[in-house]
C-alpha cells in the first residue's frame, strides 16, 4: 500500500503537516515577537511552512528520478542566505545571531514536519523554546549574581 500523499489536500497528512508547521512557527515567532525580534510569528510560520513544503515536494518525487536530499541541501544553502540578512554589525556591535540561529533551527523544524516526522518536530520546538526562555533566565541570575558581588566589593574598600 503506498503512502499518502502529503501535498494532496484530500487527506489528513496534509493537514497534520499544515497544522503542525503553524503551530511549531508561531510558538517560536511568539517568542521572538514578544522580545522584539526581526523574525516574529508571521516570517516564523512562513519559514517553518515554507520549508516543509519544499522538502515534502523534493520527498514526494520516486526516488528513481530524483534525490530527495539535493532538495534538502537547497533549502539549508537558502535559508543561510535569510539568516544572514537580519545579522547587523551596529557600533561595534554584532546584533542579529540569535535571530539568526532561530531562523536555522525554523528551517530545521520545517524539514522534519516536510518529511512526516511531526513528534520530532514538536519537541524540538519545545526544546528551542525551552532555550531562548531559559537561557535569558540563567543569564539574568548570573548578572544579577554578578552585581552583587560588585556590590560587596565596594563595601570593603575604605574611603577617606
Amino acid at each position: 500500500m503506498p503512502l499518502p500523499d502529503p501535498l494532496t489536500t484530500d487527506g489528513a497528512d496534509f493537514w497534520f503537516r499544515l497544522g503542525t508547521a503553524v503551530l511549531c512557527g508561531g510558538a517560536v515567532g511568539l517568542e521572538r515577537q514578544l522580545r522584539g525580534k526581526a523574525a516574529g510569528i508571521r516570517t516564523s510560520i512562513l519559514i517553518c511552512l515554507g520549508t516543509a513544503i519544499f522538502v515534502a515536494l523534493g520527498d514526494s518525487f520516486p526516488a528513481a528520478r530524483t534525490d530527495p536530499s539535493r532538495v534538502l541541501g537547497q533549502v539549508i544553502t537558502g535559508i543561510g542566505f535569510l539568516g544572514a540578512g537580519v545579522i547587523l554589525a551596529r557600533q561595534g556591535r554584532i546584533l542579529g545571531v540569535t535571530s539568526a540561529a532561530v531562523i536555522w533551527m525554523l528551517a530545521a523544524l520545517g524539514s522534519l514536519i516536510g518529511l512526516g516526522r511531526l513528534r520530532t518536530a514538536m519537541v524540538l520546538t519545545l526544546a528551542t523554546l525551552g532555550v531562548l526562555l531559559g537561557v535569558e533566565a540563567l543569564e539574568t541570575a548570573w548578572e544579577r549574581l554578578r552585581r552583587g558581588s560588585a556590590e560587596r566589593d565596594l563595601d570593603q574598600i575604605e574611603l577617606e
